[in-house]
């Protein structure tokens, strides 16, 4: 069995549009999945935006991706020339980590790391679509837990080897390169000592990461859920922040230092002067993948698992005092007042999230997996070169 993979041919493509035909109903959503028979109802997906989320999109002149790694989902989402949502998605899986560039993607799967290249030029589209992206590469890495992934100002694709607690990137010849881990951690060992999981890059070096705890010991970092999380300066390895519980997604931004402190459900940034982390937002779900266009923010939520990973943070009461359950999903913060003031939610199989990313200048995105015919047929020709 092909384990790189586990598109399901019934489902792909799963090309969704807000039209009758595709499962819309009264209420705007959007049904996702189809069995042989049309009534598998593990299959099935309902993503519901806000009703001015579409609006924001073409405001935004962007699109959005996001991974949702337990259901084994790369998520599009783009505008219809009618304004209405364009929902696409295709199955990897374990996909996590996700990052964007001028002309692709990078995502972390369950032992690959996969570079999407857009196929389409300027002006061009693909059955309607703007943006075609063609999986081209792919790095075989092992089971790394491969969380946050970005790329430097050579080009060059650097992730979180939470597995071994370290900064890396691909080799031709080995699973990874090392290139650099927490000053506390004593070795480089296949023990998730410490869970790093975030990467904020600045001026194309990587400059801050996250990690749940500080611990140095085998899946140490498990007792330290409510409060052991931190920020590390990555050039001189100090610890700026602390007292966080399981933060993610660190992003520089407008001069600042976003993340979520994914185990209460707050988004905010860590203030430069005393290393604090000023709460701006609270989000009904536990927190993960943050992007940014203009001055908004856009974050992932997921309903957090009943389990030792998850159960007994800070989440729980936050929410109880909130009077709601926790959600799946993406949420759009304004910046300047820290109101949530679109959304996307999604009801079904998906339940949890990892990464988001903005598509700036693509307005209805697509992209190719493995199990149709259509990656044969998808050929693209590049400028001539010399023996």
């Amino acid at each position: 069995m092909d384990a790189i993979e586990t598109e399901d041919p019934a489902t792909a493509p799963n090309t969704l549009t807000a039209e009758p035909t595709t499962g819309q109903n009264q209420t705007g959503q959007n049904q996702i999945g189809r069995s042989p028979s049309g009534a598998d109802p593990v299959a099935k997906v309902a993503l519901t935006p806000s009703r001015q989320f579409p609006n924001w999109l073409a405001e935004q002149r962007c699109s959005l991706s996001f991974t949702t790694y337990q259901a084994g989902k790369l998520f599009l989402i783009g505008l219809q020339p009618d304004g209405r949502l364009s929902i696409f998605e295709r199955s990897f899986n374990r996909c996590m980590g996700l990052c964007s560039d001028e002309n692709g993607l990078w995502m972390s799967t369950l032992y690959q790391l996969w570079r999407f290249q857009n196929v389409t030029e300027p002006g061009q589209s693909a059955q309607g679509y703007d943006r075609l992206y063609l999986p081209q590469v792919a790095y075989t890495t092992g089971d790394l837990d491969i969380h946050d992934v970005a790329v430097d100002g050579n080009g060059r694709v650097i992730f979180v080897n939470t597995l071994f607690g370290c900064l890396a990137t691909v080799s031709p010849e080995r699973s990874f390169i090392p290139l650099w881990q927490p000053p506390f951690l004593s070795k480089l060992a296949a023990e998730d000592r410490c869970h790093l999981n975030g990467l904020a890059m600045e001026d194309g070096r990587p400059r801050f990461v996250t990690a749940v705890s500080q611990s140095d010991v085998a899946d140490g970092w498990r007792d330290k859920r409510a409060d052991g999380g931190c920020v590390i300066d990555v050039p001189s390895g100090e610890v700026v922040t602390t007292g966080l519980s399981m933060p993610h997604s660190p992003r520089l931004h407008n001069r600042r230092l976003w993340l979520l402190d994914s185990g209460t459900g707050y988004f905010g940034f860590v203030d430069p002067q005393d290393g604090r982390f000023e709460r701006v937002a609270f989000c009904p779900g536990y927190l993960r993948g943050l992007t940014f266009s203009g001055d908004f923010a856009v974050v992932g939520l997921s309903r957090p698992r009943g389990n030792q990973t998850f159960g007994g943070l800070a989440l729980d009461e936050n929410l109880s005092k909130a009077g709601s359950d926790a959600r799946c999903g993406l949420m759009v913060i304004d910046l300047k007042s820290g109101d949530i003031v679109h959304w996307l939610r999604i009801e079904g199989v998906v339940e949890e999230l990892y990464d988001v990313v903005t598509l700036p200048g693509a307005t209805r995105p697509m992209a190719l997996g493995f199990r149709t015919d259509e990656i044969r047929r998808v050929i693209s020709v590049g400028e001539p070169g010399a023996l």
